[in-house]
């Protein structure tokens, strides 16, 4: 497979052409799928979705500063009944125009600046749910592509334990060999069959699993070009830390923070005075046999403009309760703040300390693999010549099979773990998706 630096046995390339041959063919590399996934993904949509109802949602505690107006229009009967004049009637229609335009009000001012807040909020919101898309994707990608590896590794160690079982049965046929190894081979061989249809099937999940995010069927991912090349080590783990502060999970603690600040200046604005313009220009008109006690009959005009002031007197002790309880919030919004730093800083130590580790192992399985290569070799060769059995030629085709699967799923695992550092810290982009992506081979 693709993630392997030195040339497989026979068997090995044999059972990945095979693999090759019975894929689908619609190969594409992680860039691509990446991008089919933001068009497809329900979660990711609705976080999209969500940041853009908050530009309309801040949009609408700005007119709380913007002048109002409105259309008033009524139709009412009157009726008297007095020992002088007698039964009277009105009818009165009337049509008018009603304007205010605020001129302080301080309690709206920090409503508006809540709202903006609050549309950051979202769009931290969007960076997060994009950031989890990629990972997302990322792991559902590598995890088919070591799930394939797992299946060729198991068919090649298949592909070997039959020849080595065939070459069992000779020996003990020619009186060369005991009827055990024939019998060591063949549970090997047993063994071997169920791995393989085990290894069947989780390749299927997985892509299952990367077709539900993606949206499409029958996706072959690219594997890693040869020779295979990781990413660098990482900066120190401080650095990685200092970044953390701006991860969008801190950033969102962060902005509540400033709202709830901003909701207990709001509270107790509410102790100032308002003072809006108002302005009114109606007509009306009277019509009946009491008209004239109402200016008469026809159409009268009446305007006015004026300045309206409101001063809070006394509340029932409300605003001062109000004040209380956004004092209260403030500080739970800040006890939420410094869990998030803290929850951000740990887990972004863990991820780091993760690939730190993963690549370490890469590098360890990588001498394994060359190791048991040796090792495999010897052995086959002390067989020939009746310093070993049966028994350790399997037990080294297994070890190389093995150590070959866990190189593959460690390289995957470190592509992986690298974006998470990424995530963590909140500095994950689409740019880092193209430098996994530059790493994969071409179809």
């Amino acid at each position: 497979m693709s993630v392997l630096k030195n040339p497989l046995s026979f068997g090995l390339l044999a059972a990945a052409v095979l693999t090759t041959l019975s894929a689908p063919v619609a190969a594409e590399n992680l860039k691509e799928v990446y991008e089919a996934a933001k068009a497809y993904d329900a979660t990711y949509l609705a976080s999209r979705a969500a940041a853009e109802s908050s530009r309309y949602k801040a949009a609408q505690a700005d007119a709380l500063v913007r002048p109002s107006v409105s259309l008033q229009a009524g139709v009412a009967n009157a009726g008297t009944d007095t020992p002088l004049f007698g039964t009277r009637s009105t009818n009165t229609a009337s049509l008018g125009l009603v304007a205010t335009q605020p001129l302080f009000n301080r309690s709206n001012g920090f409503t508006i600046d809540k709202a903006r807040k609050a549309l950051d909020i979202a769009q931290a919101d969007l960076a997060s749910a994009e950031q989890d898309l990629a990972v997302r994707v990322a792991q559902a990608y590598f995890d088919v592509l070591a799930a394939q590896d797992t299946l060729a590794t198991a068919r090649a160690s298949k592909t070997a334990i039959s020849e080595q079982l065939a070459s069992a049965k000779r020996n003990f046929e020619v009186g060369t060999a005991t009827i055990t190894d024939t019998r060591e081979a063949q549970a090997r061989f047993d063994l071997a069959t169920a791995q393989e249809i085990a290894a069947d099937n989780d390749v299927r999940t997985r892509r299952l699993a990367l077709d539900q995010i993606v949206g499409r069927v029958g996706l072959q991912p690219n594997g890693l070009m040869l020779p295979v090349t990781l990413p660098a080590q990482p900066d120190p783990v401080d650095a990685w830390v200092d970044r953390s502060d701006e991860s969008p999970s801190v950033r969102k603690a962060r902005l509540a923070y400033d709202i709830a600040k901003l909701e207990t200046q709001r509270t107790d604005a509410t102790r100032l005075p308002t003072v809006d313009l108002q302005g009114q220009l109606g007509g009306a008109h009277n019509s009946g046999s009491g008209a004239s006690s109402s200016g008469g009959t026809g159409t009268s005009i009446s305007r006015s403009v004026g300045v309206t002031l409101k001063v809070p007197l006394y509340t029932g002790n409300a605003i001062e309760n109000q004040v209380r309880e956004a004092v209260s919030l403030e500080e739970k919004s800040r006890n939420e703040l410094e869990a998030a730093r803290r929850a951000v800083t740990q887990a972004t130590r863990q991820v780091y300390y993760g690939v730190q580790s993963g690549t370490a192992q890469v590098k360890a399985l990588e001498a394994a693999e060359a190791s048991s290569k040796l090792a495999l070799d010897a052995t086959k060769l002390g067989y020939k010549v009746g310093v070993r059995v049966n028994l350790d030629v399997l037990n080294a085709q297994t070890q190389l099979f093995s150590t070959q699967r866990d190189l593959a799923k460690a390289r995957y695992d470190v592509l992986v773990n690298s974006l998470k550092l990424r995530q963590a810290a909140g500095v994950l982009t689409a740019s880092d998706i193209d430098g996994v992506n530059a790493l994969l081979s071409v179809k």
